[in-house]
């Protein structure tokens, strides 16, 4: 029987013992791991959807309601801004690059965004069928909205007011699906774009949805078919990129103290969503990290107490020419098998609660959570297994060691 036998022989003599030392040390490693990659899909995703905007001009009200809002879309708009405002600020010195946002309705839940092409072109989508908006209640649909709500290409729908399908129909305005975008895995898969005129053409009733005509000189920066002294023409926000690194101390400045609107940073506001975030996370690594404690405890007082029923055997081993270091091996290996086995089953049983989660919660499908993505660090938990184990077998290896054949033998041990 060579040694491997052996330990398997003694951990499957305790079945309900080495269960439940595997078990409670899955428990802990599987919460660890939903956090490890929920917190780094969570991070990466807010990285990619505020890449390219270094700051939302808004309403005033609340900065982190406004990053919310216009860059993530899981909030409700602060307010309107006028769109002259907005255009004189698209034209400042310290302004690369501005794209309007025009938000109000919704279908389905998914959130009608009126733009331009510069904002399609900063998420770098592409078309799976179709082309990308062009005139007034033409939509091009993201990859998720599709799928979900099954709408294809010459497909006409109705929204509604707000972020809810309970919300007023505007059914006298049907928007038509021009094209269907490729998944980003960013927040346009779940958004319908269109272009602003078509927000502003659902919302005032008395208008025929034919552009005003305007010259070059009084044409609006931001929406070319409008003219700048309209005065009653209002987006909700502006996605701006700096000109210069001058630009983000001077700007924000001077937008939040001599303008009528807000101005906020995604980066700073990203940062303090997950210091908020980060007290929970923090609370349940920590409660996963004391049942690691309890588990390896556990597994110490199991290999302490086998021990001392095996001495009789252990004595034998060495009458049998068995050298004091396979002893010592041969404990070590029986406590690394029993973290090694939890960390496995802790890490496919995360990965397996995530997807459930997927697929139980309705809201988790606009995520774009991959419950199936691996990282480097889920290996570090499994080396953490490995001296786990050794820790753990480390006073019953040294009393393995030191097993006196002869007191044992002798009924002295």
């Amino acid at each position: 029987m060579n040694l491997f036998t052996l330990i398997f022989s003694y951990l499957k003599s305790r079945p309900l013992n080495t269960l439940l030392n595997i078990l409670l040390l899955a428990l802990g490693i599987a919460m660890i791991t939903v956090l490890l990659v929920f917190n780094n899909q969570m991070q990466a995703k807010i990285t990619d959807n505020t890449k390219g905007i270094d700051l939302v001009v808004g309403a005033k009200g609340s900065p982190l309601q406004l990053i919310l809002c216009n860059v993530f879309h899981i909030d409700f708009p602060t307010g309107n801004i006028k769109l002259s405002e907005a255009d004189k600020l698209a034209k400042h010195r310290l302004v690369k690059n501005a794209i309007p946002l025009a938000l109000g309705d919704s279908y389905q839940n998914y959130r009608i965004i009126g733009t331009t092409h510069a904002y399609a072109e900063l998420y770098k989508v592409e078309l799976a069928r179709g082309e990308l908006w062009h005139s007034d209640m033409e939509v091009t649909v993201g990859a998720t909205v599709a799928k979900l709500v099954n709408l294809k290409l010459g497909d006409t729908f109705s929204s509604a007011h707000g972020l809810s399908v309970d919300g007023h129909a505007h059914e006298e305005h049907p928007f038509v699906v021009k094209g269907i975008l490729k998944p980003t895995n960013s927040v346009v898969d779940n958004l319908i774009l269109t272009n602003v005129g078509s927000i502003w053409q659902v919302h005032e009733h008395s208008e025929t949805g034919v552009a005003v005509k305007t010259d070059s000189i009084t044409a609006s920066v931001l929406v070319p078919t409008v003219s700048t002294s309209d005065s009653t023409r209002e987006i909700t926000a502006l996605l701006i990129k700096y000109r210069n690194p001058i630009a983000a101390i001077q700007l924000p400045r001077y937008i939040n103290s001599q303008t009528n609107m807000q101005a906020a940073s995604p980066s700073f506001e990203a940062a303090r969503l997950f210091s908020i975030l980060g007290v929970g996370i923090e609370a349940l690594t920590g409660f996963a990290y004391v049942l690691i404690f309890i588990s390896a405890l556990s597994i110490f007082l199991a290999l302490y107490n086998s021990l001392k029923e095996r001495k009789y055997d252990l004595a034998i081993m060495r009458s049998m020419g068995a050298s004091r270091s396979k002893l010592l091996l041969a404990t070590q290996i029986e406590g690394v098998s029993l973290t090694l086995c939890g960390s496995m089953l802790g890490i496919a049983l995360g990965h397996m609660v995530l997807y459930l989660f997927t697929i139980l919660v309705s809201e988790s499908q606009t995520s774009g959570l991959n419950a199936f993505t691996f990282y480097s660090e889920e290996l570090y938990l499994l080396a953490g297994s490995l001296v786990l184990g050794m820790v753990c077998s480390l006073i019953p290896s040294v009393q393995a060691y030191r097993t006196d054949i002869h007191n044992v033998l002798a009924g002295n041990g």
